[in-house]
């Protein structure tokens, strides 16, 4: 990994970072970890006499934590797409949240039918995602969801045991994980599970290298009014490209989406339509994989009493960004401007949503997110 880093440097196509190269050099070390521990074991001193072979201890994962536009993401996916394991995954925190829960409820359901046994989910479900992974790699790693706090713990025990090995990207330092949230102190086991299985890794990098690109002004409208409508209005006959639009729905566990507005795989949603009604992960996740451009109109600021909406905006525009979708939205203001909050998480999270939607302005991710539509189709 230190090889490509360093042959993007010579490319010109990122700047010279030490710490990132520090931690190339440790992603390298855990790459080495994990082709040795997938090597057939060595027979031990005693072997000869037990007949049993040593198996090297599953390696120190890798939590790496920082501001945002650091790098984080970057350096995980390049760590993902340039490892030989063939048994790993990659996907955002809520992602595998989502997951999780949908196979425990799987699993209880199957007991409730008499087709499986055992009151307790957990090691069921721990199994069937160590068998599909070796190596996790999460983007974005972050507990804001008492039922997602409360089964972590036990989860993260059973899949430490089956040898999973977890690279993980965050804003926060493993201590400051759900800070502040509902029982918290049931949910520090896991904090002490997760340092005692990977190294923490402060990328403390010198720029925000996302907020050195910024382009696409189209696709971030502002202020509100009839101005910004009528180039919203504009912008959505050029996504449509002639074709006519029309309302649709999807059902996500059981639940009816609304899409008011859709043609050409792309969604157009009023800021109330999707941000003031109670949508969560499960629905954005759907919503992403559905249409590749989404055009959202009429993004007010908010405020500490909105704070319900500024969680939602901001874990859409993760999800959006996570998938590489496309946004144009119409705003109150520009995007630092945006959330007036007092208190909570939510006034950190909202500078990663900043830095994301201002990725998302960016030639290089429209271009990016235009070729997995070309590919898609």
């Amino acid at each position: 990994m230190r090889s490509e880093l360093e042959r993007r440097v010579r490319a010109g196509d990122i700047q010279p970072d030490p710490i990132q190269a520090v931690l190339a050099d440790r992603l390298d070390r855990l790459e080495r970890e994990l082709k040795l521990q997938a090597l057939p074991a060595k027979s031990s001193a005693l072997g000869w006499l037990f007949g049993k072979r040593e198996k090297p201890a599953a390696p120190r994962g890798l939590y790496i934590h920082g501001s945002v536009g650091r790098g984080k993401s970057m350096m995980m996916d390049l760590f993902f797409r340039l490892s030989s394991e063939p048994r790993k995954r990659r996907l955002h925190f809520h992602e595998f949240m989502r997951e999780a829960h949908e196979r425990i409820n799987a699993h209880r359901a199957a007991v409730k039918a008499g087709e499986a046994k055992g009151d307790d989910p957990i090691p069921p479900v721990a199994e069937a995602i160590g068998a599909q992974a070796r190596l996790l790699c999460f983007d974005e790693f972050t507990v804001t969801d008492i039922a997602d706090a409360m089964i972590l713990s036990r989860l993260f025990d059973a899949l430490f045991a089956q040898g999973v090995v977890l690279v993980a990207t965050s804003n926060v330092a493993p201590d400051d994980l759900y800070r502040n949230g509902l029982n918290r102190p049931l949910f520090l086991p896991f904090v002490e599970t997760l340092k005692s299985r990977a190294d923490v890794f402060f990328l403390d990098a010198p720029t925000d290298y996302r907020m050195e690109t910024v382009g696409g002004d189209d696709v971030y409208v502002t202020p509100l009014g009839p101005q910004a409508d009528a180039r919203m209005d504009a912008l959505w006959r050029q996504v449509l490209g002639g074709a006519p639009e029309r309302a649709e729905s999807f059902e996500v566990a059981g639940r009816r989406i609304a899409v008011p507005r859709a043609g050409q795989g792309a969604a157009r949603f009023a800021f109330a339509d999707l941000l003031q009604r109670p949508l969560g992960a499960n629905d954005y996740l759907a919503l992403a994989a559905r249409y590749h451009t989404l055009v959202l109109d009429g993004v007010p600021v908010m405020t500490q009493d909105q704070r319900n909406e500024a969680k939602r905006f901001i874990l859409l525009i993760d999800t959006l960004y996570d998938a590489g979708r496309r946004i144009i939205l119409s705003a109150a203001s520009p995007a630092h401007e945006l959330y007036r909050g007092t208190s909570g998480t939510e006034l950190f999270e909202f500078d990663r949503t900043v830095s994301r939607l201002t990725e998302m302005r960016s030639d290089e991710y429209l271009a990016q997110a235009a070729a997995k539509t070309t590919k898609a189709a």
